[in-house]
């Protein structure tokens, strides 16, 4: 990926990433009230082209535009975009907004915490920087051990015929697809991730638009805050959000940007708890610390070379 010269970040920097922290941790409960109106494969759709729309609009405007098809090395980077798009978006969206029409929008935001965990064994298989560590290993232990405890017994209470179990493991299969997401982006030959974003987005469009309309047909008309809803995910979480991740990967890097991971979580909560009145057990947060402190074992050595 291209990127200019990293500075230490100032205010601008820290401005950025609790704004797009609090952008991402507001797309939980977003999706909670996009469900009253829109099934889950049509949700994830439409907030897929509405992004795709916006994007790649802006790769022009900025002179980006998409990468091209006429070389071996453009091939390649469309590869690696159809990965993206599929494991960064499309399957990722649509088990989220299944996984909450059983779980909460707390539950969801915890279970992004766990993506920097999941990327941590495949950095160390498919990157040449990346090395095996003691630390690391008891850091991804005990961040796993919170990944059990999260998702819970199987034999949990079934609701419609569906364990929320199943729902939980929906979040955490989804958190494991934006890691694989994540290693695809990283491997990807040098482009502009503006274009490498909006090709993405196009091809998970192309994919789960008809997928969407085949399954679940055209949706009946929804509620204004349905599309209120399917509006801001279009727009902030998934368009707008990855215009702010390019600015602070480009401008502080990628170890700064990794952060993000951790205030995701606490703002979903916040805000399940402000507008949906969530409550979460204490098996949650239990977990969620056990996960964080996992996090923060294997990246404790960034963290004292960020201060």
């Amino acid at each position: 990926m291209t990127s200019s010269t990293l500075k230490k970040p100032g205010l601008i920097g820290w401005v950025l990433i609790i704004l797009l922290s609090i952008i991402w941790g507001a797309s939980f409960f977003s999706v909670s009230y996009a469900l009253e109106g829109f099934s889950p494969l049509t949700l994830s759709a439409a907030r897929i082209v509405i992004a795709a729309i916006c994007l790649t609009t802006f790769a022009f405007i900025s002179g980006n535009g998409l990468p091209t098809l006429r070389t071996k090395i453009g091939l390649r980077i469309w590869l690696h975009c159809l990965g993206m798009g599929l494991l960064s978006n499309a399957i990722p969206f649509s088990l989220l907004s299944w996984g909450q029409q059983y779980v909460s929008s707390g539950f969801a935001g915890i279970s992004m915490a766990i993506v920097p965990l999941f990327v941590l064994p495949l950095a160390i298989t498919f990157i040449e920087e990346e090395t095996f560590s003691i630390k690391k290993a008891i850091g991804f232990f005990v961040g796993f051990i919170g990944v059990v405890l999260l998702v819970g017994p199987i034999t949990s209470l079934e609701h419609n015929g569906t364990t929320f179990s199943t729902a939980r493991l929906a979040c955490v299969l989804a958190a494991a697809c934006y890691s694989v997401g994540s290693i695809i982006t990283r491997l990807c030959p040098k482009v502009s991730l503006i274009s490498f974003s909006a090709a993405a987005l196009i091809l998970a469009s192309l994919v789960i638009l008809p997928i969407a309309l085949m399954v679940e047909g055209i949706p009946k008309t929804p509620p204004i805050t349905s599309l209120l809803a399917i509006g801001y995910l279009g727009l902030m979480p998934t368009a707008i959000a990855t215009i702010i991740l390019v600015k602070i990967i480009q401008t502080a890097g990628p170890s700064f940007y990794s952060l993000v991971n951790y205030q995701v979580p606490i703002w979903a909560i916040i805000f399940g708890v402000i507008f949906l009145q969530e409550k979460l057990s204490s098996q949650f947060f239990f977990a969620f610390f056990l996960i964080i402190g996992g996090l923060f074992i294997t990246q404790v050595k960034v963290l004292n070379t960020k201060r």
